[in-house]
C-alpha cells in the first residue's frame, strides 16, 4: 500500500483517538506499542531516499529512543539508564589520528557560521557546515543567535586555557572535542548533534572548531 500526505495524517489522527486504550482492536500489543509500530510503518511508506538524505535516518537508536519516551512522558530518563547510553557513546569517540586537537580558529568560524547540508538537494561531495550559531553564541560580534544551547563566548578564557598546548589544558582540551563529536556521551539527552559519530562534520572540521573556541586568538575568547 503506498501511502501519501493524507494516510500519514489520517493514520497519526486515529491513533492519537486511540491513545487511551489499552489495546487496539485486532491487535495482542499494547497500544502504545502497536502505536509505535504503525508510526514506524506509515513513517518508512511516507519517506524515500533522495540524493544524500536515506530513510534510515528514522532509524533511532537507545538513546534517541529513551529520551524521546521520556520527553513525551513529561519525565526525566532513568539516571541508570541515562548512564549507561552515555558510556557506549563514550566509546565511539575518535581522538585525533595524529594526536592534535586544534586545527585553525578562523576555519572554525567559517565552519561555524555555515548551515549547509544534509538536505536532499545538497552535494555530498561539498564539505557540511557546523551551524553552531543556530543554537549558541559564540562572538560577541554575532547579533543573531540560537538560544537552545548554552553561550560560548569566552568558552577557553573562562575555563582558564592560555596555552591549549599546555599539559594542565588537557582535560578541557579533550572534552571539548569529546562533546563535539559525541555530545550523547556525556549527557544521554543532549540536543546536540553528535558532529563527529554521526559523520556531519570530519575529523579536520572538528579540529578546527575546537581552535575556534581553545585558540586564545580566536574572536570567542577575546
Amino acid at each position: 500500500m503506498k501511502f501519501d500526505r493524507r494516510h500519514f495524517i489520517g493514520a497519526f489522527a486515529v491513533a492519537a483517538g486511540l491513545a487511551g486504550c489499552a489495546s487496539l482492536p485486532g491487535s495482542s500489543l499494547p497500544a502504545s506499542a502497536e502505536l509505535d509500530r504503525i508510526a514506524a510503518q506509515v513513517a518508512k511508506a511516507s519517506f524515500r531516499d533522495q540524493g544524500m538524505v536515506k530513510v534510515d535516518r528514522l532509524v533511532q537508536d537507545d538513546a534517541n529512543r529513551e529520551c524521546s519516551a521520556a520527553d513525551v512522558a513529561g519525565r526525566p530518563i532513568d539516571p541508570a539508564i541515562a548512564k549507561t547510553i552515555e558510556a557506549a557513546n563514550l566509546k565511539t569517540i575518535k581522538w585525533p589520528t595524529d594526536g592534535k586537537f586544534l586545527g585553525d580558529w578562523k576555519a572554525g568560524e567559517q565552519i561555524a557560521q555555515s548551515g549547509r547540508g544534509l538536505t536532499w538537494s545538497d552535494d555530498a561531495k561539498v564539505a557540511n557546515g557546523g551551524n553552531c550559531y543556530n543554537c549558541h553564541q559564540i562572538t560577541k560580534e554575532e547579533i543573531s543567535f540560537g538560544t537552545i544551547g548554552p553561550s560560548l563566548y569566552q568558552y577557553g578564557k573562562m575555563r582558564g586555557v592560555t596555552d591549549p598546548n599546555n599539559p594542565a589544558a588537557k582535560p578541557i582540551v579533550e572534552y571539548t572535542w569529546g562533546k563535539i563529536w559525541n555530545a550523547k556521551a556525556y549527557n544521554a539527552c543532549s540536543n546536540m548533534p553528535r558532529a563527529g559519530h554521526g559523520g556531519i562534520l570530519t575529523e579536520q572540521q572538528v579540529k578546527h572548531i575546537v581552535a575556534l573556541l581553545l585558540d586564545p586568538q580566536s574572536p570567542v575568547n577575546k
